[in-house]
């Protein structure tokens, strides 16, 4: 089941249609299962095999997506409006924890005139984001270590921080203080601070952040939206 599902993601990334040699990367599933699978997960309609080799997401796994978007509580809407009032018109986002990256599942613009290139469906890592590096401080020490180890620390930005020994340091700051900071690491000029949303035994599901434009807010002024932030992430706790 679990590669069925890696396998689902693989195919639903953005860029699709997607070749099995991709697919198979993007899932970490040897390609003979792969190919396996994504025949079984066609013959369901999960999956639509194109003419040319490559696999797109099929009628069954749309209206699976139609079911849970129209079955969304209105009122997670409303926390992350409230939440993007109260930093002062600046781009909120909403990811859930997938694997080993985090995918945005709803963005609110900034009222300002400049833009970030999130979108919903965009897969980010762990270690660039803030809102990764929130779930990341609260997962077990050992499961760190081995998603580390598998995934790696590629850098983003000339910024990005790729020491395990930096990282870990960064996540028991962001346990002791609540919330994690992304200063240019994933993205130049783009500074963020993200909160973990966590489920009831206590392991993130997924996180929220406010995202700014360096040269427009600094540090200070990312931080002092933090209890508003913190706040919304509790809010959003029971609603996911």
């Amino acid at each position: 089941m679990e590669k069925s599902l890696r396998i689902l993601e693989a195919v639903a990334a953005p860029g699709g249609p997607h070749r099995l040699a991709e697919v198979t990367a993007a899932a970490a599933v040897p390609k003979s299962s792969t190919f396996r699978i994504l025949a079984s997960l066609a013959e369901q309609g999960f999956v639509r095999q194109e003419g040319d080799g490559r696999y797109g997401v099929g009628p069954r796994l749309r209206g699976l997506s139609a079911l849970v978007s129209g079955g969304e509580p209105a009122s997670i809407g409303r926390i992350l409006d409230e939440l993007r009032q109260a930093a002062g018109g600046q781009t909120v986002h909403l990811a859930l924890h997938s694997g080993r990256t985090v995918t945005y599942v709803r963005k609110l613009e900034s009222e300002q005139p400049f833009r970030t290139a999130s979108r919903v469906g965009m897969r980010m890592p762990l270690h660039t984001t803030a809102i990764g590096k929130s779930i990341l401080a609260h997962l077990p020490e050992e499961e760190v270590r081995e998603l580390l180890t598998a995934t790696g620390l590629a850098p983003r930005t000339e910024r990005t921080v790729t020491s395990k020994e930096a990282l870990y340091a960064q996540l028991a700051e962001v346990r002791s203080r609540g919330f994690a900071l992304d200063d240019e690491e994933n993205e130049p000029s783009i500074r963020c601070i993200g909160a973990p949303v966590l489920g009831a035994d206590g392991r993130p599901v997924g996180g929220v952040s406010i995202t700014t434009v360096t040269f427009l807010v600094s540090r200070e002024e990312i931080e002092a939206y933090a209890p508003a932030l913190l706040a919304a992430a509790r809010a959003l706790a029971p609603l996911l």
